[in-house]
């Protein structure tokens, strides 16, 4: 009698076992990047392009990610940021802001990128939605002055929104022919694979801010 009860007791133990749930996965943050034409990949095919790479290194790193690829070729800022509430969805967590370059390109008064930038820092961070910075560099043609004041956007911006920033997106590949396209500006595959892992730091920093995995 006794072995017998022994027994159904067993049994009713491994039966809770096996019925037991698995623990929910982890569900996949939601990121954008919100960018021109360096992260959408012109050129370049769309699994090449910046986002999707970054999204495979986060993979590799244990990190799932929800990726959207907001990059517009010939945006600028203030194309972005007329543009923000449909590139950038409700229920987004995270935003590489990339964006700048184009308006530097075309020596837009900087007062008017300063300012677009700002806007779109101030709104998504009314929708708590995490943000890293990427910082842009203005080419040496329009002068010493109009480059300190572009230049100086990005740190200023970084540090009055208290939002971090990464220095400049191109880090590694500006300049470098192997890395770029034929045009000197648009990296290649190899050009995007240096920004991602040069980036990927930073990236790990932002999705540690909002908490890392959601359950």
């Amino acid at each position: 009698m006794h072995i017998l009860v022994l027994i159904m007791g067993l049994m009713t133990a491994q039966t809770g076992l096996a019925q037991t749930p698995a623990p929910p996965a982890a569900k996949p943050i939601k990121m954008v990047v919100l960018g021109d034409s360096l992260s959408a990949g012109l050129g370049l095919l769309g699994s090449a392009a910046f986002p999707e790479q970054l999204q495979k290194a986060l993979k590799t790193k244990g990190i799932e990610v929800d990726m959207s690829n907001a990059g517009v070729s010939g945006d600028t800022s203030s194309g972005g940021r007329d543009r923000l509430d449909w590139s950038v969805p409700d229920g987004t967590e995270a935003v590489i802001l990339e964006l700048g370059a184009n308006d530097a390109l075309r020596g837009i008064d900087p007062k008017i990128t300063r300012a677009a930038l700002s806007d779109i820092l101030t709104r998504l961070k009314a929708r708590k939605i995490a943000v890293l910075l990427c910082g842009m560099v203005a080419p040496p043609n329009y002068g010493s002055d109009y480059a300190a004041q572009f230049n100086a956007i990005y740190p200023d911006l970084a540090k009055s929104f208290a939002v971090p920033l990464y220095p400049f997106f191109l880090e590694g590949v500006a300049a470098d022919a192997k890395l770029n396209q034929a045009d000197g500006m648009h990296p290649t595959a190899e050009g995007v694979d240096v920004i991602v892992k040069n980036i990927l730091p930073s990236v790990e920093a932002l999705v540690g801010s909002i908490g890392g995995q959601h359950s």
